[in-house]
């Protein structure tokens, strides 16, 4: 259910509320690019600033929009393990497809902290899981071997990995066998990820081209390789100017200046330097994505 592209939709505001329209729009967006998934409510959609309101507010508007034709699998993380799980039955009720937990933030917990908090989870729910691995974020990094142990239990089917290490991915892939599906949570590494047998990605690039990552998933899963590495390297800036700053400040300035949503942002995110947003106009013209803000 959970490979290929899932999108790490960002969370469209209008003067300082959920924009719902541009929400919505997005979403259509991406679907007709192609995708498999919309991932709302992850660190993309600013999900740490978001109240408990906004956030089933975004999962239920992604439900409903994606009903029927692609899969949403909802982030509901959180540090507190009682609040993931009270979030995770409303993304439930709402009738999310899955769940995406990531690694507890600020409190660092042990890795045996880890495997308590996600079990926990696991047991509170009837959904599929996606684990989600971002130590760059979270302060905190899950060891592959509280991935393997955590892989056993049944409704836990995979991870979102971001701690840029192909070698503790590589561990992963091999010991927990192809029925543990493994996405790459870090675009630039997407290629690689794919070539040593991830399955997809939850995409913050996808949000401007959609069907360009969807085609270099399926090129990869067809055995296309060549065709893979070559959209790779179309990505390769793309993905480079899209983490210029703070994810998700560069995404939301994208889409901003693609004309699909408004230039907010959630305090304490806030809008790109001057210089920064003419680097990223620079890289959309290229792509011929500007509309002429």
């Amino acid at each position: 259910m959970f490979d290929g592209v899932f999108v790490a939709i960002v969370t469209p505001f209008k003067n300082g509320k959920v924009d719902e329209k541009s929400l919505r729009d997005l979403i259509a967006y991406q679907i007709a690019g192609g995708v498999d998934g919309i991932v709302p409510c992850g660190t993309t959609g600013e999900s740490a600033t978001l109240n408990h309101e906004e956030h089933d507010q975004v999962i239920g508007i992604a439900v409903d929009a994606c009903k029927g034709k692609v899969a949403v699998l909802a982030g509901t993380g959180s540090n507190s393990t009682q609040e993931a799980i009270e979030l995770s039955h409303n993304a439930e009720r709402a009738g999310a497809d899955g769940l995406l937990q990531i690694t507890p933030y600020y409190n660092k917990p042990s890795q045996e902290g880890l495997y308590q908090h996600f079990s926990s989870i696991a047991s509170n729910t009837s959904l599929p899981i996606v684990l989600y691995n971002v130590p760059s974020r979270t302060a905190v990094n899950m060891s592959p071997e509280t991935v393997i142990r955590l892989a056993e239990i049944k409704n836990i089917v995979g991870i979102k990995e971001a701690s840029g290490s192909l070698q503790a991915i590589s561990e992963i892939i091999d010991i927990c066998g192809k029925d543990f599906i493994v996405l790459s949570g870090d675009d630039p590494l997407l290629w690689p990820i794919l070539a040593i047998g991830g399955r997809g990605v939850i995409s913050v690039t996808a949000n401007i081209l959609p069907a360009k990552v969807s085609a270099m998933c399926k090129a990869a899963a067809d055995g296309n390789l060549a065709v893979a590495r070559s959209l790779h390297y179309e990505l390769r800036d793309i993905n480079d100017i899209l983490f210029i700053d703070t994810n998700p400040v560069p995404v939301k300035t994208a889409l901003y200046l693609m004309g699909k949503i408004e230039n907010e942002f959630r305090a304490p995110l806030c809008e790109l330097s001057r210089n920064h947003q003419e680097k990223i106009k620079e890289v959309l013209e290229r792509h011929e994505l500007l509309v002429g803000k």
